[in-house]
């Protein structure tokens, strides 16, 4: 049954290619186009596959349920289905997508209709210094219409949207405001508690929001009911009559803009929309409600989306800018191929994020970030899940290392978690619940996890110059450097972060993170004792084969799976010892895995160990980046950008995918923000020196010492 399923998807796929030879992509054309992709629940998709005729298209939240989102134009009397019509009103017309492409920030559809070509610009900004602009819920579509074939045809173009925002698809609240020429819509799923979420994961409390507003040589209007009667009056007239009749109780009904623009030429003319979801009340923490950080400055919906708008020029221009940095460096660090991953990475980064102030002082100096574990347990904050992602966080946007640790040491510091002598592996069991697990019960991962942290608490102090985090909780920080001491070297039976594949005892992987863990503490204090301990495990680690194995095959040893066998497993945690430059292993280590990798490669790539068909393209990047030849650093970076591009896939960007059996090429989960890990090659080629700071430094008690106060945000990546 299994190779049955594949051939129809490849067959879906060939006749995709078959129908779509017009359109051209750039730079590939990916499993899922992101659409508006700003939070959790801002997370909106196109599959790859829908661009076969993308006026069809039905965009998707990640999770892979539909939403509703449809734009449509009336080009000299004739209405032409752009995007997001599967059932299209009689006697409208398609149009012709004749190119697709993406950026880091944007995804663009060129899309011809009679004498017009439209452009849809899809645009969710990324900033790593605007905390503002960042935590805005709301991403914009921007419509351009531009006269073709030397002529300047009468224009009006149509978006709407219904309650699939909501995830709530009947019993939906509406209102409709309009203030300094702004047109506001929002939907709220009734009857539902704050906090909670539908099946698919989606908000149920708050408001999904849907504006536009009047532009230079465009009329708006708007209106609401029944789709088929709101769309069938916009091909009658070119334009809504600002009539609400919208149903809360019938889940056909839409809220909708129109804009008509009079005769365009060549030059082109433009309007915008912006579409989100609000929630006053963003995160529970601990029993209190934490706001998005915006708020701070523009705390009503209104002054919100307005400030949203308002911003358009100055959000375009800093991603320009990104863009810019993401194509020229990632093509120099590793080629167009990794330019390529790192542009379809990034918005999928910081979708999984909501930043945050605590709703009851709005007070911006306790700022923090909340991560969702998106497509595999809905888990808060994840020590795990923010590790692989420290590479581009190192590089681009080092604070957010701190945002996003700091709930969790504010947890361990209550003294709430009841396993005082290592790190949690989450602080919430179900998103946006950061709660804690004061019953002790949430996943078991001792040794990974604070390893873990110890190595983030470094990468932060090195990238910014700022000790105080570490002078905060030095307390915390001294007990894990105890634990792995006392409990690293030879793990008991537990998991680690792969825990897919189950428990091990004596892990090899979790001894090497227990040995550059204990450096990242010495290098972090100025112990270094606590150097020559991590030193210390690596020599025993690697001495008489207690975790390597001779390769028949190169004749160099390996690092085994677990001590005392010839299993094998990507070693990916000593990507750390290179980043921090704390020089734990020794550099043949790193040349030995580079020889070995490319001869255990399967069809599709190199599995996360011997007894799976499965890997993982955040952990391939890190072995990518320290590996020591370029063959096999290019080895990695071609088995990811050839999966990505290889129309087998239709979900959000998935780090985890089949790289043998049937289902080769296939992946498994979606959108999860560990995509930040590609960036491993840019950051340790690129990384900056770093920053002088003061160490922390432990006598017979520990007794912080330094400069502290105010972060010294020294290092600014975007």
């Amino acid at each position: 049954m299994i190779k049955f399923a594949v051939l129809a998807i490849l067959l879906r796929f060939s006749l995709f290619w078959g129908q779509n030879e017009a359109a051209t992509f750039d730079p590939i054309l990916p499993p899922s186009f992101p659409l508006a992709v700003r939070n959790p629940y801002v997370s909106a998709w196109l599959p790859g596959n829908e661009t076969n005729d993308i006026s069809k298209a039905s965009p998707e939240f990640w999770f892979g349920n539909k939403l509703t989102w449809s734009v449509i134009a009336n080009v000299d009397k004739e209405t032409y289905n752009l995007f997001g019509v599967p059932s299209p009103a009689s006697g409208t017309k398609s149009g012709t997508l004749q190119k697709g492409s993406y950026t880091s920030t944007h995804t663009v559809f060129e899309i011809a209709a009679g004498n017009a070509l439209f452009t849809l610009d899809f645009f969710s900004p990324v900033s790593g210094d605007d905390y503002v602009r960042q935590s805005l819920p709301f991403s914009y579509l921007t419509i351009t219409a531009t006269g073709s074939n030397g002529q300047s045809p009468t224009v009006s173009v149509y978006s709407d949207i219904d309650s699939t925002w909501t995830g709530q698809s009947n019993n939906t609240g509406k209102t409709f405001t309009s203030n300094s020429g702004t047109s506001i819509y929002e939907l709220t799923a009734n009857g539902q508690a704050t906090y909670s979420q539908s099946a698919n994961e989606q908000a149920l409390w708050g408001q999904a929001v849907f504006a536009s507003k009047a532009f230079a040589g465009a009329t708006l209007s708007h209106g609401s009911g029944p789709s088929a009667t709101v769309r069938k009056q916009f091909v009658k007239d070119g334009s809504l009559s600002n009539a609400d009749q919208f149903s809360g109780t019938a889940a056909d009904n839409v809220v909708a803009f129109s804009q008509s623009l009079g005769g365009v030429n060549s030059s082109g003319t433009t309007v915008r929309v912006a579409i989100g979801h609000v929630r006053e009340a963003a995160i529970n923490y601990l029993g209190k409600a934490q706001t998005h950080y915006y708020r701070s400055k523009f705390p009503d919906t209104t002054s919100a989306v307005n400030q949203f708008f308002n911003d358009y020029d100055d959000a375009f221009n800093e991603a320009k800018d990104l863009d810019s940095q993401i194509q020229t460096t990632g093509t120099s660090v590793a080629g167009s191929k990794y330019a390529d991953i790192l542009a379809l990475s990034v918005r999928q980064i910081f979708g999984a994020i909501d930043l945050t102030i605590p709703n009851s002082t709005l007070n911006t100096a306790n700022a923090s970030a909340f991560i969702k574990e998106i497509s595999s347990d809905g888990n808060v904050n994840t020590v795990d899940i923010i590790f692989p992602m420290m590479p581009f966080f190192y590089t681009l946007a080092p604070k957010w290392i701190r945002l996003l640790l700091e709930p969790i040491a504010q947890y361990l510091q209550t003294g709430g978690w009841p396993h005082p002598n290592y790190v949690i592996h989450d602080i919430g069991a179900a998103y946006p619940n950061a709660t804690g697990h004061n019953d002790g019960d949430a996943e078991s991962m001792p040794i990974e996890e604070t390893g873990d942290f110890l190595m983030l608490f470094l990468a932060y102090q090195q990238a910014t110059g700022d000790n105080s985090f570490t002078t905060t909780y030095g307390n915390l920080l001294q007990r894990y450097a105890t634990y792995l001491q006392n409990n690293g070297l030879y793990p008991v039976n537990q998991l680690s972060t792969t825990d897919g594949l189950g428990p091990f005892t004596n892990m090899t992987a979790l001894a090497i993170k227990s040995a550059v863990g204990l450096s990242a503490y010495g290098t972090l204090t100025g112990q270094s004792r606590f150097n020559d301990l991590g030193k210390s495990f690596a020599s025993t680690i690697l001495k008489n084969g207690l975790g390597t194995r001779v390769s028949q095959t190169t004749k160099e040893p390996y690092l085994t799976l677990t001590y005392g066998n010839t299993s094998w497993y990507l070693q990916f945690n000593l990507y750390p010892d290179q980043l921090l430059g704390l020089n734990t292993f020794n550099q043949s280590v790193f040349k030995d895995q580079t020889d070995f990798y490319p001869t255990v490669r399967q069809q599709g790539g190199v599995p996360i160990d011997d007894g799976a068909i499965w890997g993982k393209t955040d952990w391939d990047s890190w072995v990518a980046a320290y590996s020591t030849s370029q063959s096999t650093k290019d080895m990695f970076i071609d088995d990811i950008w050839k999966y990505i591009s290889n129309g087998k896939n239709s979900m959000p960007f998935s780090d985890k995918y089949n790289v043998a059996g049937d289902q080769e090429g296939i992946g498994q989960f979606r959108a999860r923000p560990t995509v930040a890990a590609h960036f491993a090659p840019w950051a340790l080629s690129k990384k900056p020196a770093p920053k002088r700071s003061v160490p922390v430094v432990k006598r017979r008690r520990f007794n912080p010492t330094g400069r502290s106060g105010a972060l010294p945000y020294s290092y600014d990546g975007f």
